[in-house]
């Protein structure tokens, strides 16, 4: 995969996979760019672009995305089950999803499946593979950690309190 790393080679990106670099479509690849970390759903991508491309609409930002994941710029995840995320990175990978920030982590793991090493389970052929992950994030985990810290505090205090008064 190339990085991205401005309009222009965004815009040569977008010649060489034979697509007219519109000022849409460079702007809603480079918003897919600069917010890769979120993969970003096209509701996303639409109110963040709309109050700067006042005529921009939903329905172009998904036939954008359609082109591009023709093309292959782009990849599909469906990670929730109720929405489209879109990721620069299409090679096959897996991700976690933290239940408690809504972060989604792209997944460096070894899998034979995506590796295309064992391309039959149980005697059906695999074409596609999609792997995700469930739980707390690192980030989130530590500010529990921290939260409860703060509330053992604050209740060692309380009791001291309660103490002084008695």
């Amino acid at each position: 995969m190339k990085v991205i790393t401005n309009m222009e080679q965004i815009k040569n990106l977008l010649k060489e996979k034979g697509l007219k670099p519109t000022y849409q479509r460079l702007k809603i690849l480079e918003y897919i760019k600069d917010h890769e970390k979120q993969h970003p759903t096209a509701e996303m991508i639409y109110e963040a672009l709309a109050p700067e491309i006042p005529t921009i609409s939903v329905t172009t930002i998904y036939n954008t995305l359609n082109a591009f994941l023709e093309k292959g710029l782009v990849s599909a995840e469906t990670i929730t089950g109720t929405e489209i995320r879109y990721d620069l990175v299409t090679s096959p990978h897996h991700h976690f999803l933290c239940e408690e920030c809504g972060q989604i982590i792209d997944l460096d793991i070894r899998c034979p499946f995506m590796d295309r090493e064992q391309e039959y389970i149980a005697g059906h052929k695999i074409k596609e593979v999609h792997g995700y992950f469930m739980g707390i994030c690192n980030k989130c985990l530590k500010s529990n950690k921290n939260n409860e810290k703060n509330i053992k505090k604050d209740a060692n205090l309380n009791e001291k309190k309660i103490e002084e008064v008695k």
